[in-house]
């Protein structure tokens, strides 16, 4: 049996469910939430569209549930998450659904058209909120309108970046990969909106996937040949000497090896230390995920979904995996080595997608103070203390 059975048959490996979550990796995990497939804006390429009606009934997270979910997912290490929708603005209380994350001591971010931030801002500062994403489409702001058809949009993104920057509020912007985008004359129009980094999402155009229906796959603006998806990938790489950009370097490498039909160095961490959660809290191994694993209430019994999966070019999850592969590596070669499997431990870490992401995390220049946390929540305060 050579190394990478080792790798697969120790992460398929059967869990005892009497050890509950306590065999799961302990790294952090991701998720993120759809509250709403309601939207405000009538963007072209968008499937939650207000003039599309491709989402069908109106649907809103119920929050008493919500909060009742909450502990399950902190037991399944979920200690970040991002609202989405649809315009998670438009729930009734989305102010109350942040509070309930954070309170349950899961750090929420909300990624919004910027429409009712003005009206929304103070509230969601005071129920905790870390992170907050913008949609942008074009650096022509004007041409940025005309697609979410929202006249009068600049202003309200522009007053609601600088009320969050008075509650101490990183504000990035969220930019799908489109015909719009003049990746050249983005950082102009970032800096004077007053954003402080930027994060690219790469069009996903399956005709099967999640109950989040992202992208319309009629829509011109979104149909890129694989000369513009690489050329677009390119135009990111070089914005990074212009502007943060928070899309890693070897995040972008993937993508393109993806585009060009190249075999992929990182499998996708869906289902396993990132997950997507619809508001029938149902939970899904991503947004492109054909079925979803079951419901949050049963989420507890439900085995992480590890087999090795490049089917799809999300953003999101391409650059969670780069980052996290490597340290999930090396926690789950010690656990192993702890169970006295040396040949797995060993396997686990002589891979090269284990180096090439360790080797992206580095170049990635993460804060110290970062590592110094993550070390801790990871292996607790002693351990830390006596390995320096």
């Amino acid at each position: 049996m050579d190394a990478s059975e080792r790798v697969i048959k120790w992460r398929n490996r059967p869990h005892d469910e009497s050890a509950g979550s306590e065999q799961r990796n302990p790294l952090p995990a991701v998720c993120d939430v759809s509250v709403t497939n309601v939207c405000n804006a009538a963007c072209d390429f968008c499937g939650f569209s207000r003039d599309k009606h491709l989402a069908g009934p109106r649907r809103y997270l119920d929050p008493e549930e919500f909060a009742r979910a909450l502990p399950i997912l902190r037991r399944r290490r979920i200690r970040y998450m991002t609202l989405q929708g649809g315009e998670p603005l438009v729930h009734p209380e989305i102010a109350s659904l942040v509070a309930s994350a954070t309170n349950a001591g899961i750090q929420c971010g909300v990624i919004t058209n910027g429409w009712f931030l003005p009206r929304h801002i103070k509230q969601l500062a005071a129920a905790g909120l870390k992170r907050l994403l913008i949609s942008i489409d074009s650096a022509d702001m004007s041409k940025h309108e005309r697609n979410r058809g929202l006249r009068g949009l600049e202003a309200r993104i522009r007053e609601g970046i600088a009320q969050a920057h008075t509650f101490g509020i990183e504000v990035c912007a969220s930019i799908t990969v489109s015909r719009l985008v003049r990746y050249e004359a983005l950082p102009e129009t970032l800096n004077e909106l007053g954003f402080d980094a930027v994060v690219f999402s790469y069009p996903r155009r399956e005709a099967f996937g999640s109950t989040s229906l992202v992208y319309d796959e009629n829509s011109t603006l979104v149909d890129l040949n694989t000369d513009e998806l690489l050329e677009a990938l390119g135009a990111i790489a070089r914005l990074k000497k212009r502007f943060r950009v928070m899309d890693p370097s070897a995040a972008l490498a993937e993508v393109a090896r993806f585009v060009r039909d190249e075999p992929q160095l990182i499998p996708c961490i869906g289902g396993s230390k990132y997950f997507y959660i619809d508001w029938n809290l149902d939970v899904w191994r991503c947004e492109a995920w054909p079925e979803p694993m079951g419901s949050v209430f049963d989420l507890d019994r439900l085995p992480d979904q590890r087999e090795p999966c490049n089917a799809c070019m999300m953003g999101c999850y391409r650059h969670a995996s780069v980052l996290m592969h490597g340290a999930i590596a090396v926690t789950d070669s010690a656990y192993a080595l702890g169970r006295g499997e040396l040949g797995a431990a060993v396997g686990l870490l002589f891979q090269r997608s284990v180096a090439y992401s360790l080797w992206a995390l580095s170049v990635e220049q993460l804060p110290r103070a970062s590592l110094i946390s993550l070390a801790r929540r990871t292996f607790g305060r002693r351990y830390f203390l006596r390995a320096r």
